[in-house]
């Protein structure tokens, strides 16, 4: 069984039980291999106990198949080792980790360099005496400098989630989630329902839409059913609570009348929903010609979360004539993303002022990807000012979405409305 935060508190402690195990590994090193995962040289926004609890659940396919054992240190760190015969399933692993991480600032170049502060690869029978070595030294360690740090996190942890919930609301719980499930299964939804263009751009600047987003406004909703709760303040709840709002989007798309239907629409999806009957009933009711105007985005970590799932609900509705596109990608993951092979339609990449702040380097290595994807394949969306779009199109993208698009389709219809109303009055 997979070892989590919570089992860190138990005594022994993860570090004595690494020694121990290391200690009754020496008699059987041969075939044994192992591998540090150096979650601790991220961020602390990247180094809560979810984020942690969703790298450790990883490695469970192995574990369960008792082909690996796995240790989570108090520093945040894993430790795996693991049988010779799973050393691709154990290097995948370890890369869909990183990718999970991947907008973390020691993951934004790729390299050796960024390898080792990421991760430690072993032979055991090799480097038995370095492991051995390792796992004292955590323990002699740990008593005399984590105890503090734990004390001060715990200040700092409280101060913290005081600011939070000044600022932004009580956080969400599983009571507060059920209450709010319950709510949406009888409020109507569809004065939430929010729509964003995705559009090409001439050279005056003048927006044509290529297809809109459809989605539900979190912020919206929260004033709407809760006001006093931040919805997004846990991921995992969230994110099963987007499984609600996935069922309800469902629904009202299923209903022609409660929503704008013209053109190429997208609507974000979870994977589960692809897969669940909520999804098969509302396919039922749209059209083979209508399904090709469609276009499910599916949120990188949902993908990497179970790649098996994706890519079976991927040719699941490629079939059936929607399109996918991988949604919420930072320029650091793009470079860990192969389009063709994950079978998506189109990519959305984030706008970061970052991408220019780069310099050269980085603005030829977005270029590169995006040319390899293809131009007409990418999205570029979070688009706030003018600065994204001279990028944008500096590095080939042709399709941007965000507010500073909003505000140019609105001047764009002023404009066509004023010359409407001078060729009036010029006739009258």
């Amino acid at each position: 069984m997979a070892t989590t935060p919570e089992t860190q508190r138990r005594t022994p402690s993860q570090e004595n039980l690494l020694l121990d195990y290391v200690h009754r590994l020496e008699k059987h090193r041969e075939g044994r291999k192992a591998v540090r995962v150096h979650l601790s040289n991220l961020r602390p926004f990247n180094r809560r106990e979810q984020h942690i609890r969703a790298a450790s659940n990883s490695f469970e396919p192995l574990i369960a198949e008792l082909h690996g054992q796995l240790f989570t240190l108090k520093n945040s760190d894993l430790m795996f080792f693991y049988k010779d015969e799973v050393q691709p399933q154990t290097e995948t692993i370890v890369q869909k980790i990183r990718f999970m991480f991947s907008d973390d600032p020691l993951l934004a170049d790729d390299g050796p360099e960024t390898d080792k502060k990421f991760n430690t690869w072993y032979n055991v029978e090799e480097d038995f005496d370095d492991i051995l070595h390792m796992a004292q030294s955590l323990v002699d360690t740990a008593p005399a400098k984590q105890k503090p740090i734990r004390d001060e996190g715990q200040r700092m942890d409280t101060r913290a989630a005081l600011k939070a919930r000044q600022e932004r609301g009580e956080p969400l719980t599983p009571e507060i989630l059920n209450r709010v499930e319950s709510a949406l299964t009888r409020a109507d939804l569809s004065n939430l329902v929010r729509r964003q263009f995705v559009c090409t751009l001439s050279r005056k600047m003048v927006p044509e839409p290529h297809f809109s987003e459809l989605f539900i406004s979190i912020a919206d909703l929260r004033e709407t059913l809760l006001p006093g709760v931040n919805l997004l303040s846990n991921r995992w709840l969230f994110q099963h609570l987007t499984e609600t709002l996935d069922r309800r989007m469902l629904s009202m798309l299923g209903k022609t009348d409660s929503l704008t239907m013209s053109g190429d629409i997208s609507f974000n999806l979870n994977v589960s929903t692809l897969l669940s009957q909520e999804f098969l009933t509302y396919d039922d009711n749209v059209t083979a010609n209508r399904r090709g105007g469609m276009i499910i985005e599916l949120q990188k970590v949902d993908i990497f979360a179970d790649l098996g799932a994706y890519l079976f609900a991927k040719e699941f509705v490629q079939e059936k004539g929607y399109r996918i596109c991988l949604d919420g990608l930072t320029y650091q993951a793009l470079q860990m993303i192969d389009r063709v092979n994950l079978g998506a339609d189109m990519l959305k990449i984030v706008w970061d002022g970052e991408m220019v702040d780069g310099g050269e380097e980085v603005h030829n290595t977005v270029k590169a990807m995006v040319r390899s994807a293809g131009d007409s394949r990418v999205v570029l969306c979070r688009v706030d000012n003018r600065e994204a779009i001279d990028f944008g199109q500096s590095v080939g993208i042709k399709l941007f979405q965000g507010r500073h698009i909003e505000n140019l389709i609105a001047e764009d219809n002023r404009r066509r409305e004023l010359l409407r109303l001078k060729r009036r009055i010029e006739r009258s």
